[in-house]
Order: structure tokens, then C-alpha cells, then sequence
């Protein structure tokens, strides 16, 4: 179900590309999972988009509507159920040197020239390298989706954890500093946002702009309440501005709320 969802939005997202025009991902994966639910009380096998079968379709014989899919089911239904005697009898080698074509024009070759692989982030060269091995040695393509989905989740969380980042700025008379976080705040990146504090030597009236971030997640409300009561501690007051709406509900929600016992 995982590999087969995946791989008709991919086909979605190439025919949209190829044809300039805009699909809906969600009619297409509650249409799919429908079909497939009927297709079993039927004692049918599910299915999904063919990325290959849809590049030729697409790119070869330049289909543009869905009757193009219709007609090819349509017809080769008629080859299974008029033909299949005579299909049976054509040689297997002529069957492999079609998908071996099938699998030629359906390869997007620019993707794996020098000139691009030195120009693409050394972590998508991980996903892709990663997501090809653990198909080739397991021969299974659904755990190479779910490992290569896995390590591209990794990727992106240890990349976006380093973009969070705080300044402050101390009035004049000194009664008061503003400390202004930028970026996202998540499980990954709230980590650090604790030592970005000088709760010792600041004054005893602090505040926290997040105009400029985004609240994520529990760890992150968990990260602030922690900010608040080590001044607190200290007996100073901490004021935190600038939420947006869902950051403001999150926070809302859960501020302290998070510590055992609350």
C-alpha cells in the first residue's frame, strides 16, 4: 500500500510536469485506496499508477486525457480474456526487451550525469544510493521506499536543526532585553535553544520574539517552559510575543502542561 500510494503521487507529480497541468493528489489517493478495497472483496489484486507504463503512454504516444488509461485497461483486458491464448505464445525474451525499453525511456538519465551529481546536496546523493541498494540486495522495492524515506526524514530534520538561531538586543537603560528567535522550532533544533540564554546576567524583565520562528511540536513548548522557569528561578519574568496563530494554539494548549506531575 506504501509503495504503491507513493508511487502514483510520484507519476502524478511527472505527468503534471510533462503535460502543464494540475491534479489533485488527494482525489487521486482516495480513488486509489477505494478501488483497491472494492477490487479485494472481488477477488482481485490491487494496484497502483505505473510510472513506466505512464512515461510511455505520456511522453511516446502523447496522451493528454484519462481516456488514454481507460482504453489502455479496456484493452488489455480484451488481450487477457479474447487473446490470451495467443498472447501466451509470444516469446518471453520479446517480453523482456519491451520493459527493458519501457525501463530506457522511463529513466530520467540527466539525474545520474557527473555534471548534475556534483552539482546535487551530498544528502540526496545519500537517499538515492541508500534507497537503490536496499532494493538491489533485498529485491523487495518497499523496503528501499521506506529506508530511503527514512534517511531523507533524518537528512532534512539534522539540516533544518541548524537554521534556528537567536539574537538579543538590551535597552538602553538596561531593565530590559529582547531576545529574537529566527527559524523553526522542532524536536531537532529546540535542543540547543537552551543554552542560547544568559539567565545569570540578564535583566530581570526578558522577553521572547518569535515573530520570526514557528512552534512544531510538544518539545518545543517543553524547550520554552524550561526557558521560563529557569528565570523564573532566578526571580525574573519572561514574556514571550510574536506567536502566530498555530504556534499560539500549540503553546496555548500545552504550556505548562508538559512537566511530570502537571
Amino acid at each position: 500500500a506504501l509503495v504503491g500510494l507513493m508511487e502514483s503521487l510520484m507519476t502524478a507529480k511527472l505527468v503534471d510536469e510533462i503535460t502543464d497541468t494540475h491534479s489533485s493528489k488527494t482525489r487521486e489517493s482516495i480513488g486509489q485506496g477505494v478501488a483497491n478495497i472494492v477490487t479485494g472483496f472481488l477477488g482481485g489484486m490491487g494496484g497502483c499508477a505505473m510510472i513506466g507504463q505512464t512515461m510511455i503512454n505520456v511522453k511516446v504516444s502523447g496522451a493528454r486525457t484519462r481516456l488514454s488509461t481507460f482504453f489502455a485497461g479496456v484493452f488489455l483486458m480484451v488481450l487477457c480474456i479474447a487473446f490470451g491464448p495467443l498472447v501466451s505464445r509470444i516469446p518471453m525474451a520479446a517480453l523482456v526487451a519491451v520493459m527493458v525499453m519501457v525501463c530506457f525511456a522511463t529513466f530520467d538519465w540527466h539525474s545520474v550525469a557527473p555534471g548534475t551529481l556534483r552539482r546535487m546536496p551530498a544528502g540526496e546523493i545519500v537517499v538515492m544510493v541508500v534507497t537503490v541498494v536496499c532494493v538491489v540486495a533485498t529485491e523487495n522495492l518497499a523496503v528501499g521506499v521506506v529506508v530511503g524515506s527514512v534517511t531523507a526524514m533524518v537528512i532534512f530534520a539534522r539540516r533544518v536543526a541548524h537554521l534556528a538561531d537567536v539574537t538579543s538586543v538590551t535597552d538602553a537603560d538596561g531593565e530590559r532585553i529582547v531576545y529574537s528567535v529566527f527559524g523553526e522550532l522542532f524536536f531537532a533544533s529546540s535542543n540547543d535553544l537552551v543554552g542560547r540564554f544568559d539567565y545569570a546576567a540578564d535583566p530581570r524583565s526578558v522577553v521572547i520574539d518569535l515573530t520570526s520562528a514557528h512552534i512544531w511540536d510538544a518539545s518545543s513548548v517543553a524547550t520554552l517552559d524550561a526557558i521560563t522557569t529557569k528565570y523564573a528561578q532566578r526571580g525574573k519574568s519572561v514574556e514571550i510575543i510574536g506567536l502566530d496563530e498555530r504556534s499560539a494554539d500549540l503553546h496555548g494548549s500545552l504550556s505548562g502542561r508538559l512537566a511530570g506531575g502537571s
